[in-house]
């Protein structure tokens, strides 16, 4: 019986934890509205963390290459770090309606 990660890379799918990472990022460099994207930029990142850590344990588990886990891990905390520094920042900095 084959492991998931092996089974993964035969398929040609690509690993999720890049991909959640990537996105958590591309979201804080790609839209101005920083209010609506930590929404989604922070869930993503969490799940590209989650991600990285079960294929990282995998790639351990098998001897296999652990770059693509631990890019995926550094992605996911980077989006993830930007979203709850802008909440502390948000709470910290209310807007009191003067401009």
């Amino acid at each position: 019986m084959t492991s998931s990660s092996t089974t993964e890379h035969a398929g040609g799918k690509t690993d999720l934890a890049v991909w959640f990472g990537g996105m958590s990022v591309a979201c804080w460099c790609c839209c101005p509205f920083w209010l609506l994207v930590w929404v989604f930029a922070l869930p993503m990142g969490m799940a590209g963390l989650v991600r990285g850590v079960i294929e990282f344990r995998a790639a351990v588990r098998t001897q296999a290459s652990r770059s693509r886990a631990t890019a995926g891990i550094a992605l996911s905390l980077t989006g993830s770090g930007a979203a709850v520094a802008y909440v502390i920042f948000v709470g910290a900095h209310p807007y009191d309606g003067v401009l």
